[in-house]
Formats: structure tokens, C-alpha cells, sequence
């Protein structure tokens, strides 16, 4: 005690003998005291190497500073400051208590441990540091907490746990040994549990409550309503699309939610944002028609359309098949951005599935109603080839207008296909035949540009003229004939030959030529009859009268008629059979 005597004599400046008679003004009695009982003093002075505390008996007790090394720091201990500690003996000669501060802490530790665990309540440590499969916590000894058991969830960094002051529960503990085994995580979910049972006893569907945006995800945000967490999903966040929770809210944001739904079994709790304010769909016919043309902003590209925003939380969808007047099939993103501003018409409004339907097309004109104002039909145009099918070619005579030039007004002769007259690519002349807004059709010919064929023939032919044509087609009612190329006729079995004849194809040939008198013509229906039958009998009087102006008079007239007959004969193509029998 040579220290502590030094520190006083030169502090008090108090002699030995002088002590020894305060000891005995004190009357100082050792039986006063239990060793090992916890006492509560009062810090009186504070030393280089001790504390002096009054214990409330005749004689001041002293606590070494190396006492205070766990839970509190000597440079915090002031005059003044409570401290528990455990008499260890006392020491008659220097009037002083020897004292224990860290006993004190360790028997009431271990006091705090055995009552925690067997009243499963809990007790408040410090954890100090990380060890192997857990941690270190000073709740007055030192005690284990497994990792397990460290949080509800795996600690991704456990230095954010050392130096913090936590309460546990007690899950394993031997006095004997003194040794225990903590656990927060059990703490923390029956702190859990009863907060949830709180919030749930106080939950009603359509209450407004307030709560604290705790994490952020694709699919929407979990709020914490007081130590239960509910979900906004992102389709409840916004009226209008959002593509994040994180456009509208951020971490640690406190928020007004509505209670949608709850299931206490589950542990479910769903929340809307949006519905704080007003449906936009309630009065979407009051605010739009069909036929209206309005302005709005694309707000996203699919494959089969675009999405545009009239108001926030009101979109509407324009079909890729109305985006453009072009035939072609053109993709979204090719025509329109996101975040672009358009106009567009309304095609048709459907409130009950908040659906939309709208046409950026149809807000801007026709593009043949433009054409119609700079064409008429008859006008010539130029253009680029742009598709080849089996009934005729797309020709593109401006951007976005197309038009159809049909198989039978590429040429005045017949083809088998488009390709054998058109390229794709190819830049070609046309004639504008008609433009029918109404049907968006635009009609085009090339064989017009030589002229009507037709009409000339009417103008230089005439019913009796004899002429030459070539089978093209055989029938059940007679043969086509192409009389000059682009223009056709039609023989009719009574008029193939004086002989009656019911299949053609017995006698004629496709290919065959043959002369053909005019009988009857249709110039509006562009229809022309003929007769092999007549033609060849006007051939024949034709050639009687040849050959009796050149004869001299010698054969009588029965002669002539014989050898006319034998002339008159109609030729006739042998059967199959009789081919065979030959």
C-alpha cells in the first residue's frame, strides 16, 4: 500500500499518526463487512494508480485502475460517478477497503446470465471482436455468439458489429464453467414478432399509413411499417409506367402508403402509392373521343406497336399496322424514339380495360390525298420497283406511296409472270389509272403508255373483214384466238366449221393459225366473235371466182360444182384410234 499512502501523504499532506486517530474517531469494525457481497460506492477522487470510492462505511474503499480495462474507460470515471464492486479484504493498517470492480461486473454477470436463461428474458453485452465461427461478447465475462446467430441474416461485414452494444438471448450457459452461448438473432425475431403482431392488430384495408422505403428492387419497394416490412409493387408505385421503383422513391425515403391487402398467416402486406391520387381512367371518355387528334409522348417501342403517354397513367397503344401508310412492315424503332413527342388520333377507347387504341397515321393526311391534289388520272409518273408477286408489281412513286400495277397493265401481250417484264429495283414510267383515296389503292399501268391498242384496232377494223389469228386457248363453248398481240377473240363451236363439232380439241390445236371473219364487236367490253366456218366459205367464193374468170368456157356448170364440192370438204385431224389402226 506504499503507492496509494505516497499518492495521499503528498496530496493530503496527512501523517500516519494522524490517520491512525481518524481511524479511531471512525471506529472502524472489519465485521462490518461481507467479502464478496457487490456494494455500490460513490467515486471520490481518482488517482494515478487508484480510485478511491465511498462505500457508505466508516472506511473508504480502493479499486486498482487496471480494473476498469472492459466495459468503461478510467479516463471516464469521474467524482462524483457510481461503481459497483466486490469487498476483497480489507487492509486495517492503511484504514482502506480493497475493492474489485471487475468481480463486481463478473458476479453480475453471471447473475444477469443464469436469470436470462432460465427465464428465457435477455442480457445486454458488448461484442468485442470476431473470433473462429463467431464472435466474442463481454456481458461481464466473456461470452461466444455464433455466427449463425449474429443477425437474421448473414453479416456481410462483421467489423460493423465489434465495439456495439446489443441485447441477447441466453441459449446455453453452465455456472459452473461459466460459460454461455448468446444469440441476437433470437432476440431480434421476437422483438420482430411482437412489433408484428402490433401492426397487424392495427391494419385495415384503404388505411393510409406512413412508413420508411427500406430496400429497392425490379419489382417494387418493401416499406417498413414499424418492424414489418409490405410491399409496393411497382405496378401500385405509378398511374403512369415506370421502369424502376427507383424513378420515384430512394433508400430511407419516408412515405404515405395505402394498406391494400394484408394476410397476417402469410406475413403478407401489400401497399399502393398510386392510389393516394385519382384513377386517370375514371373520366378518360369525358377528356377523349374517337376521331380526336391529340398530342402525347412514346414511352416505349414494341415489335407489334408503340406505347404513347396521353397524361400520366393514360397510354395508349398504335398498332405497327398504324404507324405508316406504307405497305411495308416497318419496325417501331425505325419511325419513332422513346421520349419523342407525336401526334396521334384516337381509333377507339375501350375504358373498362383501360385500353386505347391510336393511329399516328391517321393524324397526318393521306398520302394519295396529297398525290390526288398533284395527279389525275392519265398523268404520267415516275417510280422505283419495289415487290414482284404473282398478280404484279409495287411500284413506290413517292416516299410512303405505293402503287399497284396490275399484271394485266404491264404489257398488251399476255406474260405468264411480272418478273419476265419488271426488276425490283428497276425505275420505270407508268400511267396513273386511279386514285382511290377512300380504299387507299393507287392504280398504275406501263402498257398504256403505247396506247389503247384496242381502240385502234376498232377504229381499223370492221364486222366481214377476214383475218389471221393463232389458237391460244381451247374450250368447252369454242377456241380464244390472238388476233394481233394484246388483242384476243372468241370462235364459238357453231362457228368452227359447217360440220357440227362438240370438243374441240378433236380437231384443233393450240398454236394452229387460221383465218377468221369478224362477226361481231363490243368496243366498251373490248369483245370480239369470229367465225372459222365463214371465213373459209368466203375464201372459197373467193377462189370460184378466180378460177372461173380463168377458164374458156369449155367445162359445163356441172363440172364446176363437182370439183367446188370436193374442195368445200372439211378438213378433219384423225383420232388416236385411228392413228393406231393406221
Amino acid at each position: 500500500m506504499s503507492e496509494i499512502t505516497k499518492d495521499t501523504d503528498n496530496e493530503e499532506n496527512i501523517s500516519s499518526k494522524e490517520y491512525e486517530n481518524l481511524l479511531d474517531q471512525y471506529q472502524f469494525n472489519a465485521k462490518e463487512i461481507v467479502p464478496g457481497k457487490i456494494i455500490k460506492g460513490k467515486v471520490l477522487k481518482v488517482t494515478s494508480s487508484h480510485v478511491l470510492v465511498d462505500i457508505g462505511f466508516k472506511s473508504e474503499g480502493i479499486i486498482p485502475r487496471e480494473e476498469f480495462t472492459n466495459d468503461q474507460k478510467i479516463g471516464e470515471i469521474q467524482s462524483g460517478d457510481t461503481v459497483e464492486a466486490v469487498v476483497e479484504r480489507s487492509d486495517s493498517k492503511e484504514g482502506y477497503l480493497i475493492l474489485s470492480h471487475k468481480k463486481a461486473v463478473a458476479m453480475k454477470g453471471l447473475i444477469d446470465l443464469e436469470r436470462a436463461y432460465q427465464n428465457n428474458t435477455w442480457v445486454t453485452g458488448k461484442i468485442i471482436e470476431k473470433i473462429k465461427n463467431g464472435y466474442t461478447v463481454n456481458v461481464g465475462i466473456k461470452t461466444f455468439l455464433p455466427d449463425s446467430h449474429a443477425d437474421t441474416r448473414a453479416v456481410k461485414e462483421p467489423k460493423d458489429l465489434i465495439g456495439n452494444t446489443y441485447k441477447f438471448k441466453v441459449i446455453k450457459f453452465d455456472r459452473r464453467s461459466e460459460n454461455a452461448v448468446l444469440s441476437r438473432k433470437l432476440l431480434l425475431q421476437d422483438e420482430r414478432e411482437k412489433r408484428r403482431r402490433q401492426v397487424f392488430e392495427q391494419l385495415s384495408q384503404g388505411q393510409k399509413i406512413k412508413g420508411k422505403v427500406r430496400s429497392l428492387t425490379n419489382f417494387g419497394a418493401f416499406i417498413d411499417l414499424g418492424g414489418v416490412e409490405g410491399l409496393l409493387h411497382i405496378s401500385d408505385i405509378s398511374w403512369g409506367k415506370i421502369s424502376h421503383p427507383s424513378e420515384v422513391f430512394q433508400s430511407d425515403q419516408e412515405v404515405e402508403v395505402v394498406v391494400l391487402d394484408f394476410n397476417e398467416n402469410d406475413d403478407k402486406i401489400s401497399l399502393g402509392y398510386k392510389q393516394l391520387s385519382p384513377d386517370p381512367w375514371e373520366n378518360v371518355e369525358e377528356k377523349y373521343k374517337v376521331g380526336q387528334k391529340v398530342k402525347g409522348k412514346v414511352v416505349s417501342l414494341v415489335d407489334f406497336g408503340a406505347f404513347v403517354e396521353l397524361e400520366k397513367g393514360v397510354e395508349g397503344l398504335a398498332h405497327i399496322s398504324d404507324l405508316t401508310w406504307s405497305r411495308k412492315t416497318v419496325h417501331p424503332k425505325k419511325i419513332l424514339t422513346p421520349g419523342e413527342e407525336v401526334a396521334v388520333a384516337i381509333l377507339d377507347i375501350n375504358p373498362s380495360s383501360k385500353r386505347i387504341s391510336l393511329g399516328l397515321k391517321q393524324a397526318a393526311p393521306h398520302p394519295l390525298e396529297m398525290l390526288k391534289q398533284k395527279f389525275s388520272p392519265g398523268s404520267r409518273i415516275k417510280g422505283t420497283i419495289t415487290n414482284i408477286t404473282d398478280f404484279g408489281a409495287f411500284m413506290e412513286v413517292e416516299k410512303g406511296i405505293e402503287g399497284l400495277i396490275h399484271i394485266s397493265d404491264i404489257s398488251w401481250k399476255k406474260i405468264k409472270h411480272p418478273s419476265k417484264k419488271l426488276k425490283v429495283g428497276e425505275e420505270v414510267e407508268a400511267i396513273i389509272l386511279n386514285i382511290d383515296v377512300e380504299k387507299q389503292k393507287l392504280s398504275l399501268g406501263i402498257k398504256q403508255l403505247e396506247g389503247d391498242i384496242w381502240e385502234d384496232f376498232f377504229n381499223r377494223q370492221k364486222i366481214g373483214d377476214i383475218v389471221k389469228t393463232k389458237i391460244v386457248r381451247l374450250t368447252d363453248f369454242g377456241v380464244f384466238v390472238e388476233i394481233t398481240p394484246g388483242i384476243e377473240g372468241v370462235v364459238f363451236l357453231s362457228e368452227l366449221d359447217e360440220k357440227k363439232i362438240e370438243k374441240p380439241e378433236e380437231i384443233f390445236s393450240v398454236g394452229e393459225e387460221h383465218n377468221a371473219k369478224i362477226i361481231k364487236m363490243n368496243p366498251q367490253e373490248k369483245k370480239i366473235s369470229l367465225s372459222f366456218r365463214l371465213a373459209q366459205l368466203e375464201l372459197q367464193k373467193l377462189e370460184y371466182q378466180k378460177y372461173v374468170q380463168s377458164q374458156d368456157g369449155k367445162l359445163t356448170l356441172g363440172d364446176l360444182f363437182r370439183d367446188q364440192l370436193k374442195k368445200i370438204q372439211p378438213s378433219q385431224k384423225p383420232n388416236k384410234k385411228e392413228e393406231k389402226d393406221d
